[in-house]
């Protein structure tokens, strides 16, 4: 006889909420854990810390900035690293704790200790071995290396090292300009870090709306931040209390170095499936590392899943959760689904950049008539009370239908105004739909309104 429903190994976000949806279904569930704390890379090490960092940092940036501007004298602002870490810290803390009392509300068991899947309905953990109608693998991602930088978290990083340093830099070199490398890469800028970007492509961010990605970098660049594209690091040498980064820039072959203090290595993360047996329980992987599942999020082996990171697609946290609760559903005989052609992505900055839907560049690619609508936050009202006037809303909609296939925001809340494009898609409107709906003023989201205008007989206010 079965001991639960569903085992789910991993706590992340996917798996917590897988977790609690399938609990809140009627199924009888447990979470397999190998970390000390709840919640996965993102809750302890990823998404919740990164974002602490960038919103204590953002308001020392501001306080030295625009809070003269504003009336409000300051003097002689200091940065209390220590304190600062320790708020971060608190903020983790919180969000774990919040997950244990959810997993108590919801009557969900947790299981401390390494899975090691045996077959169908049947995981090791230590010495104990629990049944199951289904296992759901939730185990996430870790880091990328990359060749010969040798990771020591001491002076060559992944993001977990330097969400924890002992002291700010005085000089930070980032290896990749992907969202991670951008986000803690802004957090040490507006700490007084000199930072530099080295990445291999020509642009920053990778599959970002090409026309956001340029206007993205060139405000990073104002804010100090500098950027070596084109180049492949080769690798790094330590010099005293230095490290040397050497580097080949790509077009001219050309060999060039460049003294850092630290080195965080950002060029991505691949799935973590180390010691779940996987090749034992005869369950495939891709190409790239990835467990292959169908459509339904099965696995090679019948009543095993798997969702968020170690599958494909965008290793995201709300994409894990949107595939827990899919998968929740089917469990339980309902009809889960997810859409995979509207999960937004947010680069956390200052200012923020969100995206969903298609690109001007894949738009081209498929051949597809389409407009473009656009408008600038300098022309909006609360984006200039809020001294946030850098970057603006763009619209991509169907030249013949009207029908919204992207949009892409920089600005103030671009992470949050982004999920008025995602509904409006989701629902199939037409840019018509968003301009005719009328937005509260003064509000950022007005910018969004006003691109959707741009899409037909134009803006109001540009």
């Amino acid at each position: 006889m079965a001991d639960y429903d569903v085992i789910i190994i991993g706590t992340g976000p996917g798996g917590y909420v897988c977790a609690i949806r399938c609990a809140q279904l009627g199924l009888k569930t447990a979470c397999i854990e190998g970390r000390e704390t709840l919640g996965g890379t993102c809750l302890n090490v990823g998404c919740i810390p990164s974002k602490a960092l960038l919103h204590a940092s953002e308001l020392f940036h501001e306080s030295n900035h625009n809070f003269k501007k504003m009336g409000i004298e300051v003097k002689n602002q200091t940065i209390n690293w220590e304190k600062m870490l320790a708020y971060k810290d608190d903020i983790v803390f919180q969000n774990t704790k919040g997950i244990e009392f959810l997993f108590k509300k919801n009557k969900i068991d947790v299981i401390k200790g390494w899975a090691k899947i045996q077959g169908p309905g049947k995981i090791a953990v230590d010495s104990k071995t629990y049944h199951c109608n289904s296992i759901i693998i939730a185990t996430g991602s870790e880091p990328s290396s990359l060749g010969d930088l040798k990771i020591d978290e001491k002076k060559i990083l992944t993001s977990t090292g330097a969400l924890a340093l002992n002291k700010i830099p005085e000089k930070f070199t980032i290896v990749g300009a992907g969202v991670i490398g951008l986000e803690l890469g802004s957090v040490y800028a507006r700490l007084g870090s000199d930072v530099t970007v080295i990445e291999y492509l020509d642009e920053i961010t990778p599959g970002l709306d090409m026309e956001t990605a340029k206007a993205f970098r060139k405000i990073l660049t104002k804010q100090g931040i500098k950027f070596i594209l084109g180049a492949a690091v080769k690798n790094a040498k330590k010099s005293g209390s230095k490290q040397i980064v050497n580097y080949q820039l790509i077009k001219s072959k050309t060999n060039e170095r460049l003294e850092t203090d630290l080195i965080l290595v950002a060029t991505g993360r691949k799935p973590f499936t180390e010691g779940l047996n996987l090749n034992g329980a005869g369950i495939e992987l891709n190409h790239y590392g990835q467990i292959k599942t169908d459509e339904n999020l099965q696995t090679t082996i019948e009543g095993i899943y798997a969702i968020g990171d170690v599958i494909s697609g965008p290793m995201l946290a709300h994409k894990a959760e949107d595939e827990g609760i899919a998968i929740a559903e089917m469990l339980a005989g309902q009809a889960g689904h997810v859409n995979y052609d509207l999960i937004p992505g947010v680069i956390y900055t200052s200012p923020e950049v969100a995206s969903v839907g298609k690109t001007e560049e894949q738009l081209k690619e498929e051949k597809r008539a389409y407009k473009v609508g656009k408008f600038s936050f300098i022309g909006n009202g609360r984006a200039k009370a809020a001294i946030a006037t850098d970057g603006y809303a763009k619209i991509l909609a169907d030249a013949n239908t009207d029908r919204v296939l992207g949009g892409h925001i920089i600005g103030p809340s671009a992470g949050d105004l982004i999920h008025e494009i995602c509904v409006a898609m989701e629902f199939g409107a037409s840019a018509e739909d968003i301009a005719r709906t009328c937005h509260a003023h003064p509000t950022f989201s007005e910018a969004v309104r006003e691109a959707s205008l741009a899409c037909g007989n134009g803006p109001i206010h540009s």
